[in-house]
């Protein structure tokens, strides 16, 4: 039985990857996009207001550009399976601000799911984007 489950880690190292990627891009996407579209003079709107919020947290507003690309290139980058350690890497950091900084304040139930998040993004950093990823087909890996 171990060997037919160990056959199937390309496949738990795609499906986390997904589910990060996917995550992340959402999250990031209202960060990054505005509402409407990209039109006129509201073209960084959505990275403006997200670097007040993060401002109102008490970080310097420059993260908060690092935290929406990270959300959302990293999101991408992880669902390619390209540069996944370094989009891990900063999507592990980001969780790490998100539950220290946002949902701490609203105990264990509030936390879960960017701890999940951080822990699948961590388990990405350490173990690698796995055999059916753009790293590992052009030697990244």
């Amino acid at each position: 039985m171990s060997k037919w489950l160990n056959s199937l880690q390309p496949l738990g190292a795609l499906f986390l990857r997904l589910v990060l990627g996917f995550a992340m891009l959402y999250n990031g996407w209202d960060k990054v996009v505005p509402a409407g579209g990209f039109h006129g003079h509201n073209t960084f709107a959505a990275l403006d207001h997200h670097g007040h919020f993060v401002v109102s947290l008490g970080l310097p507003y420059w993260l908060g550009y690092v935290s929406a690309f990270a959300e959302f290139v990293g999101g991408i980058l992880l669902i390619l399976g390209l540069l996944t350690r370094f989009a891990a890497f900063m999507a592990a950091g980001d969780m790490f601000v998100a539950l220290v900084f946002v949902n701490i304040h609203h105990g264990y139930i509030g936390s879960q799911y960017s701890l999940a998040l951080m822990v699948i993004a961590l388990m990405l950093l350490f173990c690698g984007a796995g055999k059916l990823s753009l790293d590992r087909k052009i030697g990244f890996a």
